[in-house]
């Protein structure tokens, strides 16, 4: 009775931890014949455990979504990446959740085995956080639009753009990008047949905080996804952000690796692109040609201005000023 039990959570992990499984994949992993995995998926179905199965050459087994949440199996390192991820949601940046967050961490902790809830405790009292009261999301609208992402289907919602207008877009999402400080949707404008990147969070408009999207996230029919414009969703909103919304545009080539000038350009200052093992170009925007000649500098490495020409024009001039600086006092 005691392996049958042990056999049959160690299905249900298995189940938990990949989205199908084949019943000849099932049985290889706990040893046991097909005909032994037909009984103990049947015996889950009893508990209320909904698992789908299906027949044929591409047939096998699926855990699907009850009427209430079933217990979840976690390794330590799963416990402990939930644990940390419920105290940053705490006090984080989606509005709504932090009372919530906190019921389901005080009921995680009194569930961790002791090497866990350790580890959890060590990195809780050594990490000193310091939150800002930043952009904030609805949680109903983000959940909404990462089902839509998930599930491709189409998403339309109210927008108000940066001169306060608001306007309704009719989208086909294809991911959420957090930076840490905000929240992007990136997805194809059906009606302006263009990708777009939107705001998911609020912004502040004469003291008020004011939501980007506006009411409900309503969701249509499925769509075919497309190819995203850059490497990947992140990859397309950091070089969305970094460089269109902005007057001037710059290219330029770094005589350094990208991982040492990431360090000094983060996602949401500028696009980096490896060109090669010692070389990768930034492409970034700016308001003001002199302000972006003294950011290029800060990084600290060997730098090539390839475009707009203007640009090497201020960069020379800062140059200059800065010789000057140095000269000593005759």
């Amino acid at each position: 009775m005691l392996e049958t039990s042990a056999r049959l959570l160690r299905l249900l992990a298995l189940l938990q931890a990949r989205a199908f499984w084949s019943g000849a994949d099932l049985a290889e992993q706990l040893r046991v014949t097909e005909r032994t995995i037909r009984r103990d998926v049947d015996r889950l179905r009893s508990l209320g455990y909904p698992v789908h199965s299906s027949v044929g050459v591409a047939g096998g087994y699926q855990l699907g979504a009850g009427a209430s949440l079933p217990p979840l199996l976690l390794e330590d390192d799963e416990a402990l990446a939930v644990a940390l991820g419920l105290r940053t949601a705490a006090a984080g940046t989606v509005a709504g959740v932090e009372e919530a967050a906190l019921r389901a961490l005080a009921k995680l902790e009194q569930v961790l085995p002791k090497r866990v809830r350790r580890r959890v405790k060590a990195l809780h009292e050594a990490v000193a956080p310091l939150y800002s009261t930043g952009p904030r999301v609805r949680p109903e609208v983000l959940s909404a639009l990462a089902a839509a992402c998930r599930h491709r289907e189409c998403a339309t919602f109210g927008y108000r753009d940066r001169e306060g207008r608001v306007t309704t877009r009719r989208t086909e999402p294809h991911g959420l990008v957090h930076t840490g400080s905000r929240w992007y949707l990136a997805a194809w404008d059906e009606d302006r047949d263009d990708w777009r990147t939107f705001r998911v969070d609020r912004i502040q408009v004469d003291r008020i905080q004011v939501d980007r999207i506006q009411g409900a996230v309503t969701t249509g029919p499925r769509f075919v996804p497309r190819d995203i414009p850059e490497d990947d969703v992140a990859a397309y909103v950091s070089r969305s952000v970094a460089s269109r919304p902005y007057t001037y545009r710059a290219r330029v080539l770094f005589h350094a690796p990208i991982s040492r000038v990431r360090e000094r350009v983060p996602p949401l200052a500028g696009y980096l692109r490896r060109v090669g093992n010692d070389q990768c170009r930034l492409e970034i925007g700016s308001a003001s040609l002199g302000a972006l000649a003294v950011h290029l500098a800060l990084v600290g490495e060997d730098f090539e201005v390839e475009d707009p020409p203007e640009l090497i024009d201020h960069v020379r001039k800062l140059a200059t000023r800065l010789r000057r600086a140095t000269r000593r006092k005759s």
